[in-house]
């Protein structure tokens, strides 16, 4: 029999885990909606803007992939079904308006906004341990400032 204690402690894992396992999965579906942006870009200066986001993904995937492994779990290992239908949808929308780089540049600003959302819903509705809530600031940080950076770079779009 478990004590209220030893539960609690099960539940706060568990709920750890699921938060880490969704934020994964975002960043993996982040790096993949990057490089297909980057396929799309025309701009060579939006292009390598868009390289370094997709690289900066991936950093963020491989920093909660070794916190979940800390916890003793296994991280999943690709994007979500949604993320999927998102490109494809995206792929749609591009293909409609030409591919032109204020498009890129409009897709990647929602998808950062909805990444800045679920990162502080995340931190707001959760007790993460300190370790994983300075991950997590750090990448919500590094995010607004790639929000920051995409608004000036409407200008070359």
């Amino acid at each position: 029999m478990k004590t209220s204690l030893e539960e609690a402690r099960e539940q706060t894992h568990k709920d750890t885990v699921n938060v880490l396992q969704g934020i994964i999965e975002k960043n993996y579906d982040a790096e993949k909606g990057y490089k297909k942006a980057m396929q799309d870009a025309k701009n060579p200066a939006l292009k390598n803007f868009l390289k370094q986001q997709a690289l900066q993904r991936s950093t963020f995937a491989t920093a909660i992939d070794k916190e979940l492994r800390d916890l003793g779990e296994a991280p999943k290992e690709s994007g979500s079904v949604t993320g999927t239908l998102h490109r494809a949808w995206i792929d749609i929308k591009s293909s409609v308006a030409g591919n032109d780089d204020e498009a890129v540049l409009e897709e990647v600003i929602r998808g950062e906004k909805a990444s800045v959302d679920e990162y502080e819903d995340v931190m707001k509705k959760n007790t993460l341990a300190p370790k994983i809530q300075n991950v997590l600031q750090s990448q919500l940080r590094d995010i607004q400032g790639t929000l920051n950076r995409v608004k000036t770079l409407e200008d070359i779009a």
